[in-house]
């Protein structure tokens, strides 16, 4: 990365955060995985499940945007239930 975008934030790099606790919903496993991003976090997460023994995932990102970590994990959670209520194993196909 070049001096400059070091030294005025260039580059838009998020930064990595630990995921959140796994939450079971309906035999699925929800994984919260917010990250760091224009100093907010980004409401975004992984939903798991094993099917005829391989684990299948769905990787999602949602536009919303926190300024407390435990507020876009709660959101998190709460789209991924909602995705699965409305989808089920639809979304691994």
């Amino acid at each position: 990365m070049s001096f400059w975008k070091k030294l005025f934030g260039g580059g838009g790099a998020a930064k990595q955060e630990e995921a959140g606790e796994p939450v079971e919903h309906k035999g699925y496993r929800i994984l919260p995985t917010p990250y760091l991003e224009g100093g907010q976090y980004q409401t975004c997460g992984v939903i798991s499940k094993e099917i005829n023994g391989e684990l299948r995932e769905h990787r999602f990102i949602r536009a919303d945007r926190f300024a407390s970590r435990q507020d876009a994990i709660d959101v998190t959670i709460r789209k991924a239930q909602q995705v699965i209520d409305e989808q089920g194993d639809r979304i691994f196909g």
